[in-house]
């Protein structure tokens, strides 16, 4: 079998098993609905049981819809930072976006009780929490950017994206220790992610800005395949350096910082997921890394939300629980696996 006849096979393979995922996702949970009634409902004949029907269409699809967004940006923004920082230890939040969204957050929540009362309701409120958040990765991204484009050398605008992290962490930390324990355990629950509680508007938001991330990522494949050769060859090719990493740097931005305003920051999928699609499609051509990320991130977001739900359990797991239990042991796996083949 020659290799564009596998990967055509592969994909096939994974976009049946993405649906599947995606069904039994909705079908998992607290009451177990039968998979034919899920699909039922789905195409709009609707579940024998109204409790069932509410259950399906009001909770556990849009929450089904939200893992795969978060799992396909997520993973994307993962490769676009591995590619550019040529780090496989690189993830989408290395340049400071969580730490910025953190901050943003803790702001809010933290420092809720110094405002006025009916301003305090809203800040505190869902819509509240993304401003925050957002406006936090917007100002850790504009000083990334500025500082990308005073700095030619790209490993030092990964250095600076660690120091803004952890001057943020640090601001973060300060605040969290004069805090009350209500405080603490509302921005406790923000920082272990959430799929859930998201309004059809938040989504259609969210799937908007997730979309322009992607298309930015779409639009970079040819320099990040020309990247593969090392910065200087791919200056030498005629790759205007300067323009590529500012977009690349903006598509991760745009990804990792909306999905962290809705989600809250959810650990280690953007780490691992370009390491699977690599290590499933043995290719570093991003065409076909570009598809095949977002499979597997959509499909590992949605057997981390199906965990995280506990089946036949009215316990619910935080998502960034599970997405660490599950990422850890992979990528200690695949940096044993790298060193086995170096030796």
């Amino acid at each position: 079998m020659n290799t564009t006849n596998r990967n055509t096979l592969l994909f096939l393979f994974l976009s049946i098993g993405l649906v599947f995922l995606f069904l039994i996702d909705i079908s998992l949970g607290a009451v177990a609905i039968p998979l034919k009634e899920v699909f039922n409902s789905l195409i709009g004949s609707g579940a024998s049981k109204s409790s069932w029907e509410y259950i399906i269409m009001d909770y556990r699809l849009p929450k089904a819809i939200v893992a795969i967004i978060v799992g396909m940006g997520l993973a994307i923004s993962g490769l676009l930072m591995q590619t550019l920082f040529r780090n496989p230890l690189a993830g989408p939040y290395v340049l400071g976006l969580s730490s910025g969204a953190s901050l943003g957050v803790a702001l809010v929540i933290l420092g809720s009780a110094f405002l006025p009362h009916f301003l305090s309701e809203f800040v505190l409120s869902s819509y509240g929490i993304v401003i925050a958040s957002s406006l936090g990765s917007f100002a850790v991204l504009l000083a990334v950017l500025a500082v990308a484009q005073r700095l030619r050398d790209t490993m030092a605008i990964l250095i600076v994206g660690l120091m803004f992290g952890s001057l943020t962490n640090a601001l973060v930390g300060t605040l969290t220790y004069f805090s009350t324990a209500e405080q603490l355990q509302k921005f406790t629950f923000w920082s272990l992610g959430t799929l859930g509680n998201l309004s059809w508007t938040s989504i259609a938001i969210l799937s908007v800005c997730v979309l322009i991330g992607l298309v930015l990522s779409l639009v970079s494949i040819k320099p990040l395949n020309t990247l593969l050769l090392g910065e200087n060859y791919a200056k030498s090719l005629g790759l205007n350096y300067t323009k590529a990493r500012f977009t690349i740097i903006l598509a991760t931005s745009i990804l990792a910082g909306s999905i962290t305003a809705f989600a809250g920051p959810i650990a280690f999928v953007g780490l691992a997921v370009p390491h699977i699609a690599k290590l499933v499609f043995q290719t570093s051509n991003h065409l076909i890394l570009f598809w095949s990320t977002l499979l597997f991130g959509a499909m590992i977001m949605l057997i981390c939300d199906s965990i995280a739900q506990l089946p036949n359990s009215a316990i619910v797991i935080p998502i960034n629980a599970i997405t660490s239990i599950l990422g850890a042991p992979i990528v200690i796996w695949l940096l044993i696996r790298k060193r086995k083949m170096m030796n």
